[in-house]
Protein backbone atom coordinates (compact mmCIF):
# COMPACT_ATOMS: atom_id res chain seq x y z
CA UNK A 1 0.00 0.00 0.00
CA UNK A 2 2.73 1.93 0.63
CA UNK A 3 4.85 1.49 -2.20
CA UNK A 4 1.81 2.12 -4.47
CA UNK A 5 0.46 5.70 -2.79
CA UNK A 6 4.88 6.19 -3.18
CA UNK A 7 3.86 5.60 -7.15
CA UNK A 8 1.32 7.99 -7.69
CA UNK A 9 3.61 10.71 -7.18
CA UNK A 10 6.27 9.20 -9.75
CA UNK A 11 3.75 9.64 -12.25
CA UNK A 12 3.51 13.04 -13.68
CA UNK A 13 0.19 13.15 -15.30
CA UNK A 14 -1.64 11.01 -12.40
CA UNK A 15 0.30 13.58 -9.88
CA UNK A 16 -1.15 16.82 -11.98
CA UNK A 17 -4.83 15.41 -12.27
CA UNK A 18 -4.94 14.41 -8.72
CA UNK A 19 -3.68 18.46 -8.35
CA UNK A 20 -5.58 19.75 -10.64
CA UNK A 21 -8.39 17.82 -8.56
CA UNK A 22 -7.93 18.99 -5.00
CA UNK A 23 -7.66 22.80 -6.95
CA UNK A 24 -10.92 22.98 -8.11
CA UNK A 25 -12.47 20.81 -4.72
CA UNK A 26 -10.68 24.23 -2.72
CA UNK A 27 -12.27 26.55 -5.11
CA UNK A 28 -15.74 24.67 -5.00
CA UNK A 29 -15.58 25.14 -0.67
CA UNK A 30 -14.11 28.49 -0.81
CA UNK A 31 -17.50 29.56 -2.45
CA UNK A 32 -19.39 27.99 0.33
CA UNK A 33 -18.27 30.97 2.52
CA UNK A 34 -19.30 33.27 0.15
CA UNK A 35 -23.04 34.69 0.72
CA UNK A 36 -25.96 35.76 -1.06
CA UNK A 37 -26.03 39.35 -1.29
CA UNK A 38 -28.73 41.06 1.08
CA UNK A 39 -28.42 38.33 3.90
CA UNK A 40 -26.96 38.55 7.28
CA UNK A 41 -24.80 34.71 7.60
CA UNK A 42 -24.86 34.62 11.49
CA UNK A 43 -28.53 35.42 12.39
CA UNK A 44 -29.07 33.03 9.35
CA UNK A 45 -27.41 30.02 10.69
CA UNK A 46 -29.51 30.29 14.07
CA UNK A 47 -32.49 30.11 12.37
CA UNK A 48 -31.56 27.45 9.97
CA UNK A 49 -30.36 25.61 12.63
CA UNK A 50 -33.74 25.30 14.42
CA UNK A 51 -35.39 24.48 11.76
CA UNK A 52 -32.87 21.56 10.51
CA UNK A 53 -32.38 19.90 14.00
CA UNK A 54 -35.12 17.32 13.42
CA UNK A 55 -33.16 16.76 9.28
CA UNK A 56 -36.43 16.66 7.13
CA UNK A 57 -36.02 18.26 3.49
CA UNK A 58 -33.90 20.74 4.29
CA UNK A 59 -31.41 19.21 5.95
CA UNK A 60 -31.23 16.90 3.57
CA UNK A 61 -30.17 19.22 0.71
CA UNK A 62 -28.12 21.07 3.36
CA UNK A 63 -25.73 17.67 3.79
CA UNK A 64 -25.57 17.57 0.20
CA UNK A 65 -24.32 21.35 -0.47
CA UNK A 66 -21.90 20.87 2.05
CA UNK A 67 -23.66 23.10 4.57
CA UNK A 68 -24.30 25.83 1.91
CA UNK A 69 -28.19 25.82 2.56
CA UNK A 70 -27.78 26.85 6.22
CA UNK A 71 -25.16 29.69 5.36
CA UNK A 72 -27.26 31.07 2.12
CA UNK A 73 -23.89 30.79 0.38
CA UNK A 74 -23.99 31.19 -3.37
CA UNK A 75 -23.82 27.73 -3.73
CA UNK A 76 -26.25 26.89 -1.70
CA UNK A 77 -27.99 24.83 -4.39
CA UNK A 78 -25.18 22.72 -4.79
CA UNK A 79 -25.22 20.22 -7.42
CA UNK A 80 -28.62 18.79 -6.62
CA UNK A 81 -30.11 19.95 -9.47
CA UNK A 82 -27.89 18.81 -12.17
CA UNK A 83 -28.23 15.73 -9.99
CA UNK A 84 -32.29 15.95 -10.29
CA UNK A 85 -32.34 16.77 -13.99
CA UNK A 86 -29.82 13.91 -14.81
CA UNK A 87 -32.24 11.69 -12.51
CA UNK A 88 -35.22 12.89 -14.72
CA UNK A 89 -33.14 12.44 -18.02
CA UNK A 90 -33.07 9.39 -17.50
CA UNK A 91 -36.71 8.44 -16.89
CA UNK A 92 -37.70 10.61 -19.50
CA UNK A 93 -35.40 8.66 -21.89
CA UNK A 94 -37.14 5.48 -21.10
CA UNK A 95 -40.47 6.64 -22.38
CA UNK A 96 -39.46 9.73 -24.71
CA UNK A 97 -38.67 7.92 -28.21
CA UNK A 98 -36.62 10.67 -29.32
CA UNK A 99 -34.46 10.69 -26.32
CA UNK A 100 -34.45 6.85 -26.24
CA UNK A 101 -32.62 7.15 -29.81
CA UNK A 102 -30.28 9.59 -28.39
CA UNK A 103 -29.19 7.32 -26.32
CA UNK A 104 -28.28 4.41 -28.85
CA UNK A 105 -26.50 7.27 -30.62
CA UNK A 106 -23.30 6.76 -29.13
CA UNK A 107 -21.21 9.78 -28.16
CA UNK A 108 -22.90 12.21 -30.19
CA UNK A 109 -26.65 11.20 -28.75
CA UNK A 110 -25.17 11.43 -25.33
CA UNK A 111 -23.61 14.74 -25.65
CA UNK A 112 -26.94 15.85 -26.53
CA UNK A 113 -28.71 14.15 -23.46
CA UNK A 114 -25.99 15.93 -21.50
CA UNK A 115 -26.67 19.56 -23.03
CA UNK A 116 -30.66 19.15 -22.48
CA UNK A 117 -29.52 17.98 -18.42
CA UNK A 118 -27.55 21.01 -18.71
CA UNK A 119 -30.53 22.79 -19.44
CA UNK A 120 -32.72 21.40 -17.07
CA UNK A 121 -30.27 22.15 -14.37
CA UNK A 122 -30.79 25.73 -14.76
CA UNK A 123 -34.64 25.42 -15.24
CA UNK A 124 -34.54 23.64 -11.59
CA UNK A 125 -31.74 25.95 -10.19
CA UNK A 126 -34.55 28.96 -11.14
CA UNK A 127 -37.57 27.12 -9.91
CA UNK A 128 -35.64 26.27 -6.25
CA UNK A 129 -33.88 29.47 -6.12
CA UNK A 130 -37.13 31.42 -5.79
CA UNK A 131 -38.28 29.35 -3.21
CA UNK A 132 -34.97 30.21 -1.03
CA UNK A 133 -35.22 33.88 -1.81
CA UNK A 134 -38.64 33.99 -0.31
CA UNK A 135 -38.09 31.64 2.19
CA UNK A 136 -35.16 33.91 3.45
CA UNK A 137 -36.97 37.00 3.18
CA UNK A 138 -39.73 35.48 5.13
CA UNK A 139 -37.21 35.14 7.76
CA UNK A 140 -36.82 38.78 8.46
CA UNK A 141 -40.39 40.00 7.99
CA UNK A 142 -42.21 37.58 10.55
CA UNK A 143 -43.87 39.78 13.16
CA UNK A 144 -43.02 37.32 15.49
CA UNK A 145 -40.91 40.20 18.20
CA UNK A 146 -38.49 37.05 18.95
CA UNK A 147 -37.86 36.63 15.17
CA UNK A 148 -34.23 37.29 13.76
CA UNK A 149 -34.92 40.54 11.89
CA UNK A 150 -31.61 41.06 10.18
CA UNK A 151 -31.48 37.72 8.16
CA UNK A 152 -32.54 39.79 5.00
CA UNK A 153 -31.29 43.25 5.33
CA UNK A 154 -33.31 46.27 5.86
CA UNK A 155 -35.44 47.96 3.45
CA UNK A 156 -33.82 51.00 4.03
CA UNK A 157 -30.39 49.88 2.85
CA UNK A 158 -32.36 49.32 -0.89
CA UNK A 159 -34.17 52.55 -0.22
CA UNK A 160 -36.86 50.53 -2.16
CA UNK A 161 -40.81 49.71 -0.79
CA UNK A 162 -41.35 46.60 0.84
CA UNK A 163 -43.02 45.05 -2.27
CA UNK A 164 -40.21 46.49 -4.61
CA UNK A 165 -37.56 44.87 -2.27
CA UNK A 166 -39.01 41.73 -2.31
CA UNK A 167 -38.64 41.79 -5.98
CA UNK A 168 -34.87 42.73 -6.02
CA UNK A 169 -33.93 40.53 -3.48
CA UNK A 170 -35.93 37.62 -4.96
CA UNK A 171 -34.15 38.58 -8.48
CA UNK A 172 -30.63 39.25 -7.51
CA UNK A 173 -30.84 35.54 -5.26
CA UNK A 174 -32.12 34.28 -8.25
CA UNK A 175 -29.50 35.11 -10.64
CA UNK A 176 -26.78 34.31 -7.82
CA UNK A 177 -28.23 30.66 -7.24
CA UNK A 178 -28.44 29.83 -10.35
CA UNK A 179 -24.49 30.97 -11.29
CA UNK A 180 -23.26 29.47 -8.23
CA UNK A 181 -24.75 25.88 -9.85
CA UNK A 182 -23.89 26.82 -13.44
CA UNK A 183 -20.11 27.28 -12.12
CA UNK A 184 -20.17 24.16 -10.00
CA UNK A 185 -21.38 21.87 -12.80
CA UNK A 186 -18.42 23.93 -14.94
CA UNK A 187 -16.00 22.48 -12.36
CA UNK A 188 -17.27 18.76 -11.74
CA UNK A 189 -16.98 18.89 -15.82
CA UNK A 190 -13.55 19.94 -15.98
CA UNK A 191 -12.40 17.41 -12.91
CA UNK A 192 -14.07 14.62 -14.92
CA UNK A 193 -12.20 15.50 -18.18
CA UNK A 194 -8.69 17.07 -16.66
CA UNK A 195 -8.58 15.55 -13.50
CA UNK A 196 -9.27 11.93 -11.63
CA UNK A 197 -12.67 10.44 -10.57
CA UNK A 198 -15.73 11.92 -11.10
CA UNK A 199 -16.09 15.37 -11.16
CA UNK A 200 -19.94 15.62 -9.91
CA UNK A 201 -19.64 12.61 -7.67
CA UNK A 202 -16.63 14.38 -5.51
CA UNK A 203 -18.28 17.45 -4.87
CA UNK A 204 -21.06 15.86 -3.54
CA UNK A 205 -18.30 13.61 -1.95
CA UNK A 206 -16.35 16.53 -0.72
CA UNK A 207 -19.43 18.46 1.01
CA UNK A 208 -20.45 15.14 2.70
CA UNK A 209 -17.01 14.95 4.04
CA UNK A 210 -16.56 18.18 5.55
CA UNK A 211 -18.98 17.49 7.83
CA UNK A 212 -17.13 14.46 9.59
CA UNK A 213 -14.81 15.81 11.31
CA UNK A 214 -17.65 18.79 13.34
CA UNK A 215 -19.76 15.62 13.91
CA UNK A 216 -16.93 13.13 15.25
CA UNK A 217 -16.17 16.33 17.38
CA UNK A 218 -19.50 16.42 18.85
CA UNK A 219 -19.96 12.92 20.05
CA UNK A 220 -16.57 13.55 21.91
CA UNK A 221 -18.46 16.32 23.81
CA UNK A 222 -21.48 13.95 24.15
CA UNK A 223 -18.59 11.38 26.33
CA UNK A 224 -17.34 13.76 27.52
CA UNK A 225 -20.55 15.04 29.27
CA UNK A 226 -21.93 11.45 29.60
CA UNK A 227 -24.66 12.14 27.73
CA UNK A 228 -24.13 8.52 25.76
CA UNK A 229 -25.09 5.68 26.86
CA UNK A 230 -22.54 3.43 28.05
CA UNK A 231 -19.68 5.98 28.39
CA UNK A 232 -16.67 5.25 26.45
CA UNK A 233 -17.14 1.73 25.75
CA UNK A 234 -20.31 2.77 23.94
CA UNK A 235 -18.46 4.80 22.01
CA UNK A 236 -15.87 2.67 21.06
CA UNK A 237 -18.51 0.53 20.40
CA UNK A 238 -19.75 2.94 17.89
CA UNK A 239 -16.66 3.30 15.92
CA UNK A 240 -16.36 -0.69 15.84
CA UNK A 241 -19.93 -0.92 14.01
CA UNK A 242 -18.98 2.10 11.68
CA UNK A 243 -16.52 0.07 10.53
CA UNK A 244 -18.11 -3.55 10.34
CA UNK A 245 -20.71 -1.49 8.53
CA UNK A 246 -18.01 0.48 5.84
CA UNK A 247 -16.61 -3.05 5.03
CA UNK A 248 -20.05 -4.58 4.33
CA UNK A 249 -20.53 -1.56 1.88
CA UNK A 250 -17.38 -1.84 -0.02
CA UNK A 251 -18.35 -5.96 0.22
CA UNK A 252 -21.74 -5.16 -1.41
CA UNK A 253 -21.26 -2.30 -4.36
CA UNK A 254 -18.64 -4.49 -5.48
CA UNK A 255 -20.62 -7.47 -5.81
CA UNK A 256 -22.03 -9.01 -8.70
CA UNK A 257 -23.85 -11.70 -10.31
CA UNK A 258 -21.94 -13.08 -13.47
CA UNK A 259 -24.22 -14.69 -15.91
CA UNK A 260 -22.26 -17.29 -18.38
CA UNK A 261 -22.51 -16.39 -21.75
CA UNK A 262 -21.28 -18.44 -24.72
CA UNK A 263 -20.78 -17.40 -28.25
CA UNK A 264 -20.84 -19.63 -31.17
CA UNK A 265 -17.63 -20.25 -33.75
CA UNK A 266 -17.12 -17.85 -36.72
CA UNK A 267 -16.08 -18.31 -39.96
CA UNK A 268 -14.23 -15.40 -41.65
CA UNK A 269 -13.20 -17.00 -45.16
CA UNK A 270 -11.38 -20.15 -44.72
CA UNK A 271 -10.10 -19.26 -41.24
CA UNK A 272 -12.32 -20.61 -38.32
CA UNK A 273 -12.58 -18.90 -35.16
CA UNK A 274 -13.50 -20.65 -31.45
CA UNK A 275 -16.47 -19.68 -29.59
CA UNK A 276 -15.35 -17.27 -26.80
CA UNK A 277 -16.78 -18.22 -23.24
CA UNK A 278 -17.73 -14.45 -21.11
CA UNK A 279 -20.24 -13.47 -18.53
CA UNK A 280 -22.79 -10.65 -18.26
CA UNK A 281 -22.73 -8.84 -14.94
CA UNK A 282 -25.47 -7.92 -12.98
CA UNK A 283 -24.69 -5.43 -10.07
CA UNK A 284 -25.99 -6.41 -6.41
CA UNK A 285 -27.42 -3.08 -6.11
CA UNK A 286 -28.24 -1.91 -9.22
CA UNK A 287 -30.13 1.01 -8.45
CA UNK A 288 -27.19 2.92 -6.55
CA UNK A 289 -28.28 5.55 -4.11
CA UNK A 290 -31.49 6.64 -5.95
CA UNK A 291 -34.02 5.15 -3.63
CA UNK A 292 -32.84 6.41 -0.23
CA UNK A 293 -32.57 9.44 -1.75
CA UNK A 294 -36.22 9.86 -3.22
CA UNK A 295 -37.62 7.66 -0.35
CA UNK A 296 -35.88 10.53 2.03
CA UNK A 297 -37.28 13.60 -0.34
CA UNK A 298 -40.55 11.86 -0.22
CA UNK A 299 -40.88 11.32 3.28
CA UNK A 300 -39.33 14.90 4.54
CA UNK A 301 -41.35 17.19 2.51
CA UNK A 302 -44.71 16.35 4.59
CA UNK A 303 -42.67 16.94 7.37
CA UNK A 304 -40.94 19.90 5.97
CA UNK A 305 -44.67 21.17 4.92
CA UNK A 306 -45.87 21.14 8.39
CA UNK A 307 -43.60 23.27 9.40
CA UNK A 308 -45.33 26.10 7.78
CA UNK A 309 -49.14 25.08 7.46
CA UNK A 310 -50.57 24.99 11.32
CA UNK A 311 -52.61 22.15 12.32
CA UNK A 312 -49.95 19.25 10.97
CA UNK A 313 -47.81 19.18 14.38
CA UNK A 314 -49.41 15.02 14.76
CA UNK A 315 -48.09 14.52 10.89
CA UNK A 316 -44.60 16.51 12.15
CA UNK A 317 -44.23 14.41 15.26
CA UNK A 318 -45.42 10.88 13.36
CA UNK A 319 -42.78 11.70 10.65
CA UNK A 320 -39.51 12.54 12.59
CA UNK A 321 -36.70 10.20 11.96
CA UNK A 322 -36.43 8.58 15.33
CA UNK A 323 -40.39 7.32 15.08
CA UNK A 324 -40.91 3.95 13.99
CA UNK A 325 -43.69 4.62 11.40
CA UNK A 326 -41.11 6.89 9.74
CA UNK A 327 -38.68 3.75 10.10
CA UNK A 328 -41.31 1.50 8.17
CA UNK A 329 -42.17 3.78 5.44
CA UNK A 330 -38.41 4.70 4.77
CA UNK A 331 -37.68 0.93 4.58
CA UNK A 332 -41.14 0.18 2.45
CA UNK A 333 -40.48 3.03 -0.28
CA UNK A 334 -36.75 1.79 -0.30
CA UNK A 335 -37.82 -1.10 -1.22
CA UNK A 336 -40.36 -0.01 -3.88
CA UNK A 337 -38.18 2.71 -5.78
CA UNK A 338 -35.25 -0.11 -6.02
CA UNK A 339 -37.47 -2.04 -8.15
CA UNK A 340 -39.32 0.73 -9.77
CA UNK A 341 -35.50 2.38 -10.32
CA UNK A 342 -34.06 -0.61 -12.22
CA UNK A 343 -37.35 -1.68 -13.92
CA UNK A 344 -37.20 1.63 -15.82
CA UNK A 345 -33.32 2.12 -16.50
CA UNK A 346 -32.63 -1.71 -17.13
CA UNK A 347 -34.59 -4.11 -19.86
CA UNK A 348 -34.12 -7.44 -20.46
CA UNK A 349 -35.47 -7.61 -23.54
CA UNK A 350 -32.95 -5.24 -24.72
CA UNK A 351 -30.11 -7.53 -23.26
CA UNK A 352 -31.26 -10.54 -24.66
CA UNK A 353 -31.42 -9.10 -28.08
CA UNK A 354 -27.59 -7.47 -27.75
CA UNK A 355 -26.33 -11.34 -26.85
CA UNK A 356 -28.74 -12.86 -29.85
CA UNK A 357 -27.47 -10.48 -32.30
CA UNK A 358 -24.07 -11.37 -31.49
CA UNK A 359 -24.29 -14.74 -31.64
CA UNK A 360 -24.05 -15.71 -28.09
CA UNK A 361 -26.56 -17.28 -25.84
CA UNK A 362 -26.77 -18.54 -22.38
CA UNK A 363 -25.73 -22.36 -21.41
CA UNK A 364 -28.91 -24.14 -20.66
CA UNK A 365 -31.16 -21.15 -21.70
CA UNK A 366 -32.59 -20.59 -25.47
CA UNK A 367 -32.09 -17.22 -27.18
CA UNK A 368 -34.73 -14.74 -27.27
CA UNK A 369 -37.80 -14.74 -25.06
CA UNK A 370 -36.44 -17.81 -22.16
CA UNK A 371 -33.29 -15.24 -22.17
CA UNK A 372 -34.72 -12.56 -21.44
CA UNK A 373 -37.09 -13.64 -18.36
CA UNK A 374 -34.47 -15.83 -17.15
CA UNK A 375 -32.04 -12.02 -16.70
CA UNK A 376 -35.02 -10.56 -15.57
CA UNK A 377 -36.00 -13.04 -12.88
CA UNK A 378 -31.96 -13.17 -12.00
CA UNK A 379 -32.43 -9.34 -11.64
CA UNK A 380 -35.68 -9.31 -9.63
CA UNK A 381 -33.64 -11.66 -7.22
CA UNK A 382 -30.72 -9.20 -6.90
CA UNK A 383 -32.76 -6.34 -6.40
CA UNK A 384 -34.55 -7.62 -3.29
CA UNK A 385 -31.24 -8.28 -1.97
CA UNK A 386 -29.92 -4.89 -2.86
CA UNK A 387 -33.05 -3.11 -1.54
CA UNK A 388 -32.95 -4.77 2.00
CA UNK A 389 -29.05 -4.25 1.52
CA UNK A 390 -29.95 -0.26 1.51
CA UNK A 391 -32.98 -0.23 3.90
CA UNK A 392 -30.55 -2.08 6.32
CA UNK A 393 -27.62 0.73 6.07
CA UNK A 394 -30.25 3.47 6.01
CA UNK A 395 -32.11 3.20 9.27
CA UNK A 396 -29.09 1.31 11.03
CA UNK A 397 -27.95 5.14 12.03
CA UNK A 398 -31.50 5.42 13.35
CA UNK A 399 -31.58 2.09 15.26
CA UNK A 400 -27.86 2.88 16.88
CA UNK A 401 -28.54 6.60 17.68
CA UNK A 402 -31.82 5.24 19.77
CA UNK A 403 -29.81 3.29 21.51
CA UNK A 404 -26.61 5.20 22.64
CA UNK A 405 -29.09 8.43 22.63
CA UNK A 406 -27.00 10.29 20.08
CA UNK A 407 -27.47 11.69 16.24
CA UNK A 408 -25.06 10.18 13.89
CA UNK A 409 -23.85 12.32 11.03
CA UNK A 410 -22.60 10.03 8.94
CA UNK A 411 -24.56 7.24 8.14
CA UNK A 412 -27.66 5.79 5.43
CA UNK A 413 -27.33 7.90 2.38
CA UNK A 414 -24.24 9.79 3.18
CA UNK A 415 -22.03 6.42 3.72
CA UNK A 416 -23.61 4.74 0.42
CA UNK A 417 -22.07 8.01 -1.66
CA UNK A 418 -19.07 8.70 0.59
CA UNK A 419 -17.82 4.69 0.20
CA UNK A 420 -19.31 4.50 -3.74
CA UNK A 421 -17.16 7.80 -4.79
CA UNK A 422 -14.09 6.73 -2.95
CA UNK A 423 -13.88 3.32 -4.97
CA UNK A 424 -14.44 5.00 -8.16
CA UNK A 425 -11.80 7.17 -7.58
CA UNK A 426 -9.56 4.44 -6.01
CA UNK A 427 -10.37 2.37 -8.74
CA UNK A 428 -9.07 5.15 -11.79
CA UNK A 429 -5.63 6.07 -9.60
CA UNK A 430 -4.88 2.22 -9.60
CA UNK A 431 -5.67 2.13 -13.80
CA UNK A 432 -3.48 4.64 -14.39
CA UNK A 433 -0.89 3.25 -12.20
CA UNK A 434 -1.21 -0.43 -13.71
CA UNK A 435 -1.06 1.17 -17.41
CA UNK A 436 2.09 2.33 -16.47
CA UNK A 437 3.51 -0.85 -15.18
CA UNK A 438 3.26 0.73 -11.42
CA UNK A 439 1.82 -1.78 -8.61
CA UNK A 440 -1.60 -1.48 -7.52
CA UNK A 441 -2.74 -0.78 -3.68
CA UNK A 442 -2.81 -4.51 -3.50
CA UNK A 443 0.76 -5.49 -4.60
CA UNK A 444 1.52 -7.42 -7.90
CA UNK A 445 -0.14 -10.65 -6.57
CA UNK A 446 -3.01 -8.97 -4.70
CA UNK A 447 -6.46 -8.64 -6.26
CA UNK A 448 -6.84 -5.30 -8.09
CA UNK A 449 -9.47 -3.00 -6.52
CA UNK A 450 -12.75 -2.78 -8.52
CA UNK A 451 -14.80 0.29 -8.05
CA UNK A 452 -18.76 0.04 -8.14
CA UNK A 453 -20.07 -1.77 -11.53
CA UNK A 454 -20.68 1.12 -13.78
CA UNK A 455 -24.52 2.17 -14.02
CA UNK A 456 -26.63 4.88 -14.58
CA UNK A 457 -26.78 5.90 -10.64
CA UNK A 458 -23.61 5.46 -10.08
CA UNK A 459 -22.55 8.75 -10.79
CA UNK A 460 -24.58 10.41 -7.80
Amino acid sequence: MFNAITNIFRVAELRARIGYTLVLLAIYRLGIFISTPGVDRVALNAAMEARMKDGGLLGLFNMFSGGALSQASIFALGIMPYVSASIIMQLLAVVVPSLERLQKEGAAGRQKLNQYTRYGSIVLSIVQGVGVARTLYSFGRSTDPNALEKVVVPESMYGLTPSSTLIWFSFMTVITLTAGTAFIMWLGERITENGIGNGISLIIFSGIVVGIPPSAQQLWRSVEADAINGGMGGALGLLGVMLLVVGAVVFVERGMRRIPVQYAKRVSGRQMFAGQATYFPLKVNASGVIPPIFAGALLSFPATLATWVPGMAGVQRALQSDQWIYSGLFVALIIFFAYFYTSLTFRADDVADNIKKQGGYIPGIRPGRQTADFIERVLNRLTFGGALYLAAICVLPTVIGGILKVQLYFGGTALLIVVGVALDTVQQIEQHLISRNYEGFAGPRGPRIRGRIRSTASAV
